[in-house]
């Protein structure tokens, strides 16, 4: 791209606006601007002109504060309740300390626009300085109200870590991993730490590249509050009626909630049948030894489950592993006495058991030593022992609703 040609030729430099939807609203809530160059007869983005890293940073900022000008002439028509996402790598952000740029936005803020409105989405990958710079402009920034969205996960940045020293109001998560069956399973995963460390911090989880319906239900049910991709608009040089997706949006909710209810309710009944299930098998083992009790269940569930196995409420293991291998089922005696109360939810699941005196099924999890996708089955034997039968994925794929 001729750097040269852009710049004296701004008047054709002009922004366009991608929508951003809300789960809850269901309407557009803010917009994104992203830069466009108006050729003849044609309208091409600006992205290789701000990655090219043989451009002046003098020329992109210059480029880029006009951008920003342009947007917000056109923004200050918006509903005070929309926000305006304006995107912002490191380089870009330190550009003279980041001074001009805000002076800028205090310019529109005399004209009505709160500057709480505006939301930074923050790049760092490529950046060389001193990232604490970056942190106490930001922090600078924020004392205006101006909020962060941290955008993507680069492989020179801790991501995690980033997202712990930032405190972003907005974390952006990409959906194009999605499209790789190689990358899914592991994005899910990634995914779900995620959505547990927003939670933490008060964040909220934004999608973007949306292309597809089963990407938009991803987002949904992974808890994402807003949502952005061509699926649900592509950019455009006007904004859009806020609205305009309204009844669509609540018809595509109301699918998604109905699928989930269905997965939820074969859920609860997977559960009630192995509560009935392993009840009566240890009903009918009372007087057995727990050696005796588990080959009993071998024969019960062998189509089933894989790994079974008894735990104090401590977690220390009181019986040796039985395990399903090629050639049927042996014991594993090794695992006498090892602890397993440093696993997630673990004591948490014990004292449910314990008050509730029933089974519980596990969520879906990757198995430490197999790598398989698998849920456990846990049981109260008692006031003080557990049994714990883990179930195969085999058994979880023909009854898919369980996956």
């Amino acid at each position: 791209m001729d750097a040269l040609e852009i710049l004296t030729d701004l008047e054709n430099v002009i922004p366009y606006f991608q929508p951003i939807f809300s789960a809850d609203e269901r309407r557009v809530i803010a917009y994104e601007v992203l830069g466009r160059y108006r050729t003849a007869g044609n309208v091409i983005s600006l992205g290789p002109f701000f990655l090219d890293d043989q451009i002046p940073e003098e020329y992109k900022y210059e480029v880029d504060l006009l951008l920003v000008q342009k947007a917000l002439e056109l923004a200050l028509g918006l509903d005070d309740d929309v926000s305006i996402y304006l995107n912002r790598d490191a380089d870009l952000l330190m550009y003279r300390h980041g001074e001009p740029f805000l002076q800028e936005l205090l310019n529109f803020e005399k004209r009505g626009f709160k500057l709480s409105r505006i939301v930074l989405e923050i790049s760092e990958g490529k950046y060389k300085g001193d990232l604490d710079q970056v942190d106490h402009l930001l922090q600078y920034y924020r004392t205006y109200g101006i909020k962060m969205a941290i955008t993507s996960v680069d492989s020179d940045t801790n991501y995690f870590e980033r997202i712990g020293q930032l405190n972003p109001e907005i974390i952006k998560i990409n959906l194009q991993a999605l499209k790789s069956t190689a990358t899914a399973t592991n994005f899910t995963d990634v995914l779900f730490s995620l959505s547990l460390l927003a939670r933490k911090i008060g964040a909220t989880l934004l999608f973007e590249n949306i292309e597809m319906s089963y990407q938009l239900q991803f987002a949904w049910k992974n808890g994402g509050r807003y949502y952005q991709g061509y699926y649900l608009h592509s950019p455009t040089a006007e904004f859009v009626e806020r609205d305009l997706l309204k009844d669509r949006l609540k018809e595509k909710f109301h699918d998604f909630i109905a699928y989930e209810k269905k997965k939820l309710e074969a859920i609860y009944t997977a559960a009630e049948y192995f509560q009935t299930k392993v009840q009566d098998i240890v009903m009918k083992n009372k007087k057995a030894s727990y050696g005796e009790l588990l080959l009993s269940l071998t024969k019960e569930m062998d189509q089933i489950a894989f790994r079974m196995y008894v735990c104090d409420e401590d977690g220390f293991q009181r019986s040796a592993n039985i395990y399903k291998g090629k050639n049927g089922w042996f014991t594993q005696e090794e695992y006498i006495q090892k602890n397993w109360s440093w696993r997630p939810y673990f004591l948490e699941n014990i004292i449910k058991m314990r008050n509730e005196k029933k089974g519980i099924l596990s969520d879906v999890y990757s198995d430490i030593e197999t790598g398989e996708t698998i849920r456990t089955f846990s049981f109260p034997l008692n006031g003080n022992d557990f049994l714990f039968i883990d179930i195969t994925y085999q058994y979880l794929f023909e009854h898919d609703q369980l996956l």
